[in-house]
């Protein structure tokens, strides 16, 4: 059993230390640990193609960057999720051209849908909710939709949100509220609830 140097900080499976000389073992247990919430989270936002690219990238990112991790400033998982949503960043117009169409297309077959006999309600309310909370997603502001979609989606609490945004906490929930407020405003209340739940 190696012991462990003076210099290095306690083992903290939240917070490991990743400067040392041999990043690979620790690297390969996030990666265990991390990439496939991150790839359902990514997913979600822009598609499993661009998800997987996307995750990649994070480690790789994380990987030449680990010098600038520190377990003092936070847990791990938000570290990589502030690099997933940097990357993902790049792929903002893609996302909000992905939305804006699932709202088209889904208005569109909801007046399809409603003209056939043998098509039941539920779709049309659902392609209807789905159009409706996309517009809805598509509209809100890149930093606002982050906030929401990382609470929403990857399941980060405020702390975890604000250390991947590298914004105040009380930044995070003042904006989490104040989008949900205006979700249940201009989207159906059940499509805001969704945002809430998923």
């Amino acid at each position: 059993m190696t012991q462990q140097s003076q210099d290095e900080p306690p083992v903290d499976r939240d917070r490991p230390y990743l400067g040392g000389p041999e990043p690979a073992g620790e690297f390969g247990r996030l990666f265990d640990a991390h990439a496939r919430p991150l790839h359902q989270y990514l997913a979600r936002r822009v598609g499993a193609d661009a998800a997987h690219d996307l995750v990649s990238e994070t480690f790789l990112v994380a990987l030449n960057q680990r010098h600038t991790y520190d377990p003092r400033r936070g847990v791990v998982r938000a570290w990589l999720y502030g690099i997933a949503t940097n990357l993902l960043r790049r792929h903002v117009r893609q996302e909000v051209r992905g939305l804006r169409a699932v709202a088209r297309s889904a208005g569109r077959a909801t007046g399809q849908d409603a003209s056939h006999d043998n098509r039941v309600a539920e779709r049309v309310d659902a392609a209807a909710m789905a159009a409706r909370l996309a517009d809805a997603l598509a509209q809100l502001s890149e930093a606002d939709r982050d906030v929401l979609l990382l609470t929403s989606w990857a399941g980060l609490d405020s702390n975890e949100v604000a250390d991947a945004l590298g914004i105040p906490v009380g930044t995070v929930r003042s904006r989490l509220h104040r989008v949900r407020k205006w979700l249940r405003a201009n989207a159906s209340n059940n499509s805001a609830e969704e945002v809430d739940d998923a």
